[in-house]
């Protein structure tokens, strides 16, 4: 879809927080970095008492993050405004809308999904430009239902085509790379099966800790924070079937058909998840306490800090493989990738030594690159075999994965966005594993903030 005429204006809600200075600012100066000829007004809205003074003075601060050329960002700066306003007051919010006067807009849930809900229920006695476009934050609710029920109460105020969910994963230039590795080589295109691969690891763990997150970060863990959205994102791009063009719904239909057929592997996710929290420990050269005696910690809520759950994918294609999902924080090596684990050889020649690692695909996320690790002859004695890595860097990103997404929102792309049925068939998939969990049947291990995490919990 086009880009409509005229400047869009990007209503920010709940704008004073730290998502809107971490991100989402961050985000539209990379992408005006890029495409200058953006006409972008920015307004945000939010409690707090803030002069229009202050307010610029807070997006030039986030735009200056980037860095991007002062030509592309100072008239969005100058043109950018601020209203303190009650969300939840249905006369200020419909007065809000209307000083963003009649052109395309685009208004940005920076809230929790309760007060989002909220808000949205509020929108529906609000008059809406007739562009309207809504984007919202995760998580997409808080079970599978409660997405059902704001699935449907979006769909009152806007079609699903004006809905974005925004899963900033699908803006990373190295996930959505996915696509063209698969589709625009003849070499592996033949071997992405369960005939060649055996299983495949999604893996995002981080050096940090909590870092001040508590808020958000113990009402949620690392699965419905990482597993629940972000890397099942991944997986569906890793696992779909061929699409004929790069048209959004025909790319959303190939990833709703591979989330509709994925479920806990053996259908017990009391053998096929595992949870972890970190205790006190060296990152680094930085000590880090307990977790449950950060700041804002509720130690009665048993939040993982490590999550891993084995799926499997009941299609043709990739029947009888495991994917293996896990995340987790306070680690001691950072680990962002994707790793492909092809089978051994049907049979290889009597005579040779060596030869019992199988060989394997590695794309890394962060920083971003692909490795593809053969076997072939050694050096010196021909007999013998060892494995090879050929690595290609991948190019530095054009703008902020936040950028991409905000460009396809602007111009009404559904391209990288979650699509209401995908959101809902994300809770479905981890639902036993949370009931699993909330209920006891799977031990909450521990591990030293600094380590690998618990002893034989790396997939590989």
């Amino acid at each position: 879809m086009a880009a409509a005429a005229g400047p869009t204006t990007v209503l920010v809600l709940g704008a004073g927080g730290d998502l809107t200075h971490r991100l989402l600012l961050p985000g539209l100066a990379s992408l005006l970095g890029v495409e200058p000829e953006r006409e972008v007004r920015v307004v945000g809205a939010d409690r707090l008492d803030l002069t229009a003074a202050q307010w610029q003075a807070r997006v030039e601060d986030s735009f200056s993050s980037v860095d991007p050329p002062a030509s592309a960002t100072t008239k969005v700066v100058k043109d950018s405004s601020y209203r303190k306003t009650d969300l939840l007051d249905a006369d200020a919010l419909g007065e809000l809308v209307s000083s963003c006067g009649s052109g395309p807009l685009v208004i940005f849930f920076a809230l929790p999904p309760q007060v989002s809900m909220k808000v949205c229920e509020l929108l529906r006695q609000v008059d809406l430009p007739s562009v309207t476009r809504l984007a919202l934050e995760k998580p997409f609710g808080t079970d599978r239902e409660s997405a059902a029920t704001f699935n449907a109460l979006l769909h009152r105020l806007v079609p699903e085509d004006a809905v974005f969910r925004i899963d900033h994963f699908l803006g990373v230039a190295t996930v959505f790379n996915l696509v063209g590795l698969r589709f625009a080589n003849r070499v592996l295109q033949p071997v992405w099966s369960a005939e060649h691969i055996e299983r495949v690891e999604i893996v995002y763990d981080e050096d940090l800790a909590l870092e001040g997150r508590a808020g958000y970060y113990d009402g949620a863990g690392a699965l419905r924070d990482m597993l629940q959205s972000h890397l099942l994102q991944v997986l569906s791009l890793f696992a779909m079937e061929s699409i004929a063009s790069l048209d959004p719904r025909e790319l959303q239909d190939q990833k709703a058909q591979v989330l509709r057929a994925t479920r806990v592997w053996g259908g017990s996710p009391e053998r096929s998840s595992r949870r972890a929290r970190y205790t006190a420990g060296e990152l680094g050269r930085r000590s880090v306490p307990d977790y449950v005696a950060e700041e804002g910690v509720d130690p009665s809520r048993n939040t993982e800090t490590l999550a891993q759950v084995t799926l499997e994918i009941d299609n043709a294609r990739w029947s009888g493989v495991p994917f293996v999902l896990r995340s987790g924080k306070a680690l001691g090596t950072p680990r962002k990738q994707i790793v492909a684990h092809f089978r051994q050889v049907p049979h290889l020649p009597t005579g040779f030594e060596g030869g019992a690692e199988a060989d394997r695909l590695l794309i890394d996320l962060k920083p971003g690159a692909v490795s593809l690790t053969l076997t072939m002859n050694a050096e010196g004695d021909p007999l013998d075999l060892e494995q090879k890595t050929l690595t290609a860097k991948l190019a530095v990103a054009r703008m902020q994965a936040y950028g991409e997404v905000l460009s396809h929102i602007l111009d009404g792309s559904q391209l990288l966005t979650v699509r209401g049925d995908t959101a809902e068939q994300c809770w479905r998939i981890m639902e036993p594993v949370l009931t699993a969990w909330s209920a006891d049947r799977v031990p909450l291990e521990t591990y030293a903030a600094g380590s690998d995490g618990p002893q034989g919990w790396p997939p590989d």
